[in-house]
């Protein structure tokens, strides 16, 4: 069962994403918060599994949420659900810790299983969103290092893992890079722990920004 606090100014809002939620049995909603700052103290508390946040909010917004729930309780996964898509807000929030950035026209099938894959520790982005933290990490970092940089943990990948890191940062899910590759998705899943763990990267998200910079 996992556990899901739902945060959201909009008492409607949060009563029509219980509903939704659970009808399905493997999804638990174990409380609501209203802003930010009864998010965190709830969190701490009720120590849900996912947290599904909105961003704007009064009292506190869902940014300053998520890095408060991330440095106090970094073992609660945090998934944004919200109508806003600005550049800012995506870049900030999986910054300091969220797992995945949606809006609030995802189909409820599909919100059910992106709550699923962030609760396994998976990176889930809306459509169009991985440009918008793509485009901001490099405007940030244009200026920090050379162009031609090629950081040295590069050559521990073998070809096949460059091979997936590549199809990563396509968007490839597991599923199609086993198929695009012809292997199952179990190796594909143990090269992409490997990919991670050389790079020192923690997710997904990271591993497609690491790929845009130093081999596409």
């Amino acid at each position: 069962m996992i556990r899901v606090l739902l945060v959201d100014d909009q008492s409607i809002v949060r009563e029509g994403l219980s509903s939704l939620l659970q009808t399905h049995a493997d999804l638990e909603i174990v409380g609501e918060a209203e802003n930010g700052k009864v998010a965190v103290e709830r969190s701490l508390s009720l120590k849900p599994d996912v947290v599904l946040m909105d961003i704007r909010m009064p009292i506190m917004d869902g940014v300053a949420a998520i890095r408060l729930i991330s440095q106090s309780a970094p073992e609660i996964k945090i998934l944004v659900l919200t109508t806003f898509d600005d550049d800012q807000y995506v870049t900030q929030a999986m910054a300091y810790g969220a797992q995945g950035y949606l809006l609030k026209d995802t189909p409820s099938a599909e919100l059910a299983q992106a709550i699923r894959s962030v609760n396994q520790g998976y990176t889930q982005l809306g459509p169009g969103l991985f440009a918008k933290t793509m485009n901001n990490h490099q405007t940030a970092t244009s200026n920090s290092l050379p162009p031609a940089t090629i950081p040295p943990e590069l050559a521990q990948l073998t070809a096949r893992e460059k091979e997936v890191l590549l199809l990563i940062a396509q968007g490839y899910s597991n599923r199609e890079i086993a198929t695009e590759l012809y292997i199952t998705e179990r190796t594909v899943k143990n090269h992409v722990n490997s990919i991670l763990r050389s790079l020192n990267l923690r997710d997904r998200t990271q591993a497609a920004i690491f790929a845009h910079k130093h081999l596409i």
